[in-house]
């Protein structure tokens, strides 16, 4: 199974998020199914990124696919917790957790 890692810089604004939405699609429209989301530069969420989140879940979902989640500050880590997106996303301490199962990275 091959998957593709994005790093967002950001998940609080409208670019940020359109970015990664964007980062995605373009993914998907490539044929990879598995996602990781590598939010170790996220140092903050707010509900308008667990919304894009959830949507992002949602069109990955809907085409097949996979996405997870690696590499959580505590503080992003806390909120998701709380909102109980943790129970939606597979989510790992970090990129070498997620690479023990599964396979190879798309360049």
């Amino acid at each position: 199974m091959s998957y593709k890692i994005i790093q967002p810089l950001s998940l609080t604004d409208g670019i940020g998020l359109n970015q990664v939405r964007n980062e995605i699609d373009t993914v998907l429209n490539e044929g990879v199914k598995t996602i990781l989301l590598d939010l170790q530069d996220v140092t903050f969420i707010n509900s308008s990124a667990i919304g894009a989140l959830v949507a992002m879940h949602k069109a990955v979902h809907g085409r097949s696919g996979k996405l997870s989640i690696c590499s959580m500050r505590k503080q992003v880590s806390l909120v998701l917790k709380l909102s109980r997106m943790d129970q939606i996303f597979d989510i790992f301490a970090d990129k070498e957790e997620f690479q023990q199962k599964n396979e190879t990275p798309v360049t």
